[in-house]
């Protein structure tokens, strides 16, 4: 018998890869976080000898849920300033609280928060965009957590820097420090065409093709976006992205609600990927993304949560369900975006979207071994006829009992391993009544 490290057995398996199989009664064998074989339970317990094998039971298991767009510290802003549109959210809540506390304390408290609610709910790899990401990168690295996160670029000045050049400057330093990280990489993201000038993204075209990184970019958000777009420069944002040579198969383009028909073949025919945050777009109003048109056309699309501020939170399985549900409401299909599909763009859609999918996003031999859990015995969740559309349209993160990030156990029955749980709530509440003080005082009190 082969001696290995984990052997991991479960009713049902649903490995993502091969599309929309499921797996009953089998196991995964891990050995130095990497998955080496998929057997019948029988087949496996007479093959290895594991030094830990774990009888889930009557659970599902499935890959690692990889969020492909969120803020991570921005979970300290949860329900900051609810039911307002995007740019009046932004200019008059969001941005004056960030002013007045962001800080590297407010980005390792934030993110550390944010990392136990995305591993409490099978979350095992972030797409993250926001300040001092080398901050968040020792949380998340201390915790187990798989991440990419994004070098931001803005026009104006932020706590974390004053100008274009200081946001480069420190954004391709860290690069150039975390290049190699068995778990961290990083990308550039420039916010939005609002908030970026031509001359900001061509030198993200440019570095990224010297340091071979993906480009991290909220596009196509709103109708005021695209209507300020073509005012501004005489033509839509997509149209000057394209111009300037950002459309290809390193962009993960965020949002993108306001698609017309050439736009959706001109995703298809450059390669990019869409991250979909369906409860964020919804919450702020901002519109529909064409999901079953894009998946139709060929263009890979993963599911992001956005931050905790605009959604009011970071569950990557409401989020497929809600992804799943709309994408039928959109395009007067029920068939459209079914279950299988839309687990498949919150895990290989993702780890594609990140140029990850060789690594994680699906339980395949060779890959590594982020793995997820989920009960499905309790009486809301019976009975049981298809384990695929039971998750997406069933279960939820509360139901997530177990997970693992590179073969290494990070939540055990639902605890977060290696979180101080009450001592971590009392950092959260300490900024609440920091945040509310300080929108406060500019003026713009939470509703």
């Amino acid at each position: 018998m082969r001696a290995i490290d984990t052997l991991l057995e479960a009713a049902w398996l649903i490995p993502v890869e091969p599309h929309a199989q499921v797996l009953e009664q089998h196991a995964v064998a891990i050995d130095q976080g990497q998955i080496i074989a998929i057997r019948p339970i029988a087949a496996a317990r007479a093959e290895f000898a594991a030094r830990e094998r774990v009888d889930l039971g009557r659970h599902l298991l499935i890959p690692g849920l990889v969020n492909a767009h969120t803020h991570a510290a921005m979970s300290l802003m949860r329900g900051l300033a609810d039911d307002l549109p995007l740019m009046t959210w932004l200019q008059q809540h969001i941005w004056p609280a960030e002013g007045a506390l962001v800080s590297p304390e407010f980005v390792a408290d934030g993110v550390e928060l944010a990392t136990a609610e995305m591993l409490r709910g099978g979350t095992t790899c972030a797409n993250d965009m926001y300040f001092f990401p080398e901050v968040a990168a020792e949380v998340y690295a201390r915790l187990g957590m798989r991440a990419c996160l994004g070098l931001i670029v803005m026009e104006f000045p932020t706590p974390y820097a004053r100008d274009p050049d200081e946001y480069f400057r420190k954004g391709t330093a860290l690069a150039d420090q975390l290049r190699g990280h068995p778990s961290i990489q990083t990308c550039f993201a420039p916010h939005a065409p609002y908030t970026v000038s031509d001359a900001s993204f061509k030198r993200v075209r440019t570095y990224a093709d010297q340091m071979g990184l993906r480009i991290h970019c909220h596009i196509h958000e709103t109708a005021l976006e695209v209507d300020e777009g073509r005012r501004q420069h005489g033509e839509r944002p997509l149209a000057r992205l394209k111009r300037m040579g950002l459309l290809g198969d390193d962009l993960i383009a965020v949002h993108m609600t306001q698609l017309d028909a050439s736009e959706i073949e001109l995703c298809a025919r450059m390669g990019l990927s869409v991250a979909h945050c369906p409860e964020s777009n919804l919450k702020l109003a901002s519109g529909f993304a064409p999901v079953q048109s894009l998946l139709q056309a060929g263009v890979n699309v993963a599911i992001g949560t956005d931050g905790a501020a605009s959604n009011n939170d970071l569950d990557m399985l409401g989020e497929m369900r809600s992804a799943a549900l709309l994408a039928k409401a959109v395009s007067g299909n029920a068939a459209a975006m079914d279950a299988a599909t839309a687990l498949r763009c919150a895990t290989l859609g993702g780890a594609k979207a990140l140029g990850l999918d060789d690594r994680i996003g699906s339980i395949e031999v060779g890959k590594r071994a982020d793995l997820v859990a989920l009960r499905c015995d309790s009486l809301d969740q019976l009975p049981l006829y298809q384990p695929t559309s039971h998750l997406v349209y069933c279960a939820s993160r509360r139901d997530v009992s177990d997970v693992w990030v590179d073969g290494q156990r990070r939540v055990r029955e639902g605890i977060v391993l290696g979180v101080d749980a009450d001592d971590l709530a009392q950092r959260a509440r300490r900024w609440g009544l920091r945040v509310r003080q300080a929108v406060a005082k500019a003026g713009s009190s939470p509703p």
